[in-house]
């Protein structure tokens, strides 16, 4: 399993021609939560002209949804769902609010609008993948911590922590795929003389060579 969507909710506005448009995107996981978002932003700008809106759910893009709530058919809800497919983007809702300023964009102008208004959303909130991984922890002697930091700078393996105590831990979250070559990696580096545990076991959000947990 690994597939991408958004690490938190992002938010952005910008100006086009006297109209506002203000995009908002947030990591749901089912439709009630979607439309749970939807109504929340809805609520909030009662007084905008239009409040178009589109989400992806499921590993599989299995559901897709949107609106152009009011606009020129094809002019926003299907912008903002391309937005999102075109990235690969799931688990994923976004809603492109705009408050009219009084001068026609035409449907072109709509279309670039909207789908400005629903990248810029996805990019405050951070285009993440999602990935099974674990906490690896490496126990070893101060001697060989240079090798340690060394091993995984040239492998791009990000080490979040470090605790010094009479030994030195390393704590590095992982995608269970490359676990077992780190085990071998760092077994082979320190001549067999580190104690290396797997534990925190789950889903994982991916941001280039990081991994953070998923909440």
């Amino acid at each position: 399993m690994a597939y991408i969507t958004i690490r938190d909710r992002g938010e952005d506005s910008f100006e086009e021609k006297k109209s506002e448009f203000i995009g908002y995107a947030k990591r749901v996981e089912t439709e009630e939560e979607a439309k749970e978002f939807l109504n929340e932003i809805k609520s909030m700008h009662k007084q905008a002209r239009h409040n178009c809106w589109a989400y992806v759910i499921g590993e599989n893009y299995g559901i897709q949804r949107y609106s152009d709530d009011g606009e020129p058919q094809g002019t926003a809800g299907i912008p903002i769902l391309e937005v999102m497919k075109k990235q690969g983007i799931t688990d994923c809702c976004v809603v492109v609010t705009r408050y009219f300023g009084g001068i026609l964009l035409g449907a072109g102008g709509l279309t670039r609008a909207y789908t400005k208004g629903a990248s810029i959303a996805v990019k405050a909130g951070g285009i993440v993948e999602k990935v099974k991984g674990s906490k690896v922890s490496i126990s070893i002697d101060y001697d060989f911590i240079g090798k340690i930091q060394y091993l995984c700078g040239q492998n791009n393996w990000h080490i979040e922590d470090s605790e010094y105590t009479d030994k030195v831990v390393v704590h590095i979250f992982a995608e269970n795929s490359i676990i077992e070559t780190i085990e071998k990696e760092v077994t082979e580096s320190t001549n067999g003389k580190a104690t290396i545990e797997k534990s925190e076991e789950g889903i994982y959000f991916k941001e280039e060579n990081r991994l953070y947990k998923a909440i």
